[in-house]
Parts: structure tokens; sequence; C-alpha cells
């Protein structure tokens, strides 16, 4: 029975659209037995996502779908506000509950330059009882492989195996051209790393929004968050 893994409610704020109950009421009549919930840099939503998934029987997975800074979190460099990586993180148990707290935490307190960024030296210190997934195209894993970067990624992927208490190669590919391209060869070099490092794959879809009916919805919240037009 699938999974989501990599999910966006209304607390990613202006970007994901799925209110927590209609979710999971979704998620109930799919006969699927639990979902994570990964917003963006925060943990805002986990009591009422905790709640509502226990009243239907659910198993909620709290996760958070991080901001993480390619060098130092206290390193800002003007002008660069898009310096950052995505990166899946789970909840595996109370421990990792906490430092998911930590994590979120201190990326506001210390790292916020445009987002909430946490950095490697955070991962390394609060890794434990933390289950990874390498990200989405816009994770650091994602864009070593389309660049070709294949030795780096091995490294990278050494790197998570050893400070998170699972980690996972994360597939996932989406009805848009553009975007399929570069997933289509960041999913060749995912299964070549798979085979070379014994590191499992993970397929998650990265939703954002609840029922198909919803596209044109969500695309009006994207246009209020990007200050742009359905036209654009």
């Amino acid at each position: 029975m699938f999974t989501h893994l990599h999910l966006h409610t209304e607390y990613s704020l202006l970007d994901g659209l799925s209110r927590i109950p209609d979710l999971m009421d979704r998620v109930k009549v799919l006969g699927q037995q639990s979902v994570a919930m990964t917003d963006h840099g925060a943990l805002y939503g986990a009591i009422d996502f905790y709640k509502e998934a226990r009243a239907r029987d659910l198993k909620p997975i709290i996760g958070i779908e991080a901001y993480v800074a390619p060098e130092s979190r206290f390193k800002k460099t003007a002008g660069r506000q898009n310096d950052y990586y995505h990166l899946t993180l789970l909840a595996k148990d109370m421990q990792g509950y906490r430092n998911l707290l930590q994590l979120s935490t201190k990326s506001h307190l210390e790292g916020f330059y445009y987002k909430p960024r946490m950095d490697k030296e955070l991962l390394a210190e609060y890794g434990k009882g933390i289950i990874a997934l390498s990200g989405c195209p816009s994770g650091e894993m994602h864009r070593l492989l389309v660049e070709d970067r294949h030795a780096e990624a091995r490294g990278l992927a050494g790197f998570f195996s050893d400070v998170f208490d699972g980690f996972y190669l994360e597939a996932m590919r989406h009805d848009e051209p553009d975007i399929n391209a570069q997933c289509d060869k960041a999913l060749a070099g995912l299964l070549t790393l798979s085979k070379e490092t014994g590191i499992p794959l993970v397929a998650t879809n990265d939703s954002h929004y609840t029922a198909p009916d919803d596209a044109a919805i969500h695309d009006v919240l994207l246009c209020i968050g990007t200050n742009s037009t359905v036209n654009d």
C-alpha cells in the first residue's frame, strides 16, 4: 500500500493547499494506512496533523522538508536568496521528533536568510532518530546527478547514511516535460547509486494538494505567493 512520504499541507504557506482534515479523509478513502507531513522549513501543523490522523486510525509520520545551506548556515551572501537545497526529513521515533524541533528552531534563529536554513553541521548533531530521503529536484543529490557529479553524489550519500538513522534515495516524477527530463536523468543516477551502495530507493510524489480538482486553485495560490499571474 502506497504511503505519501513527501507531502505539503496548508502549513507550507502559499505553497501547500491540503487542509489537514480533508487530507486525512482522502487518505482514508484511498485505503491508505499512513501518511507523512513534510512542510517547508517548519512543524507548525504537527499537532493538528497527529490528532486528525489518530482520530481516523491512521499512522501519522511527522516530518519536514528542510532548507539546507550549501555551506555554513551563518553565511548569508547578499542577493543569493535561493542559496539552499531541499532535504526530506522524517521522525523515526520521539528522539527524532525532538531533533526535528531543534533543527527547525535553529534554522529559524541561526540560519534564516530568506528561508530558515540548517546546515550539515546541524544535521550531524541532530540526525539521530531521523530518517532522511534525498529530496526533490531542488535537492543537492538530484542536482549533483543531473550535473554528472557522481563521485560527489556518492560522498553525499555516505554522509547522510552516517548521520541519520536511515537514508533512502528519493525518486519522483511529475507530468511536466521540463521537469521530467531532469528527473529521468536523476533517476538513472539514483538507480546506479543504489546498486553501487546498497542504499534503497523510495518513491514519492511531492504532493501539494489533495484532489485532482484542486489543481486550478493551487495554481492561483502559487501566483499569490510568487506575485505573478496564471498566464505567467
